[in-house]
């Protein structure tokens, strides 16, 4: 593992679209319980490989569908201001953003 990696990406398609999902690396196989729910934040749906802060910011700025949880990405989109502070939602205190960009003409 490359010491600046600090993400767990996987793109996947949704309707079409791509979708890119990505959590802080040390989250990758945790369980976060809340009440009578459980949500599991697997290898298998968040991590096909391992990307630094500059390829993550990179991701965040071109991509349309994106499915970000943990601290680091979730502030790193914000900071870069692809949401506000009032859509995220915070499970057991880990950040959870979901972001849908559209664009063209409706």
């Amino acid at each position: 593992m490359n010491q600046d990696n600090k993400y767990a990406l996987r793109k996947i398609k949704y309707q079409g679209a791509d979708m890119i999902n990505i959590c802080d690396l040390d989250l990758v196989d945790k369980v976060i319980n809340k009440g009578d729910f459980a949500i599991n934040i697997s290898k298998e749906y968040f991590h096909d490989e391992e990307i630094n802060e500059e390829e993550a910011a990179s991701l965040l700025k071109s991509s349309s569908m994106l499915n970000l949880v943990g601290n680091d990405i979730v502030t790193l989109a914000l900071k870069l201001k692809l949401a506000k502070e009032n859509s995220v939602k915070v499970i057991e205190g880990v950040p959870f953003l979901m972001v849908f960009s559209f664009v063209g003409n409706y």
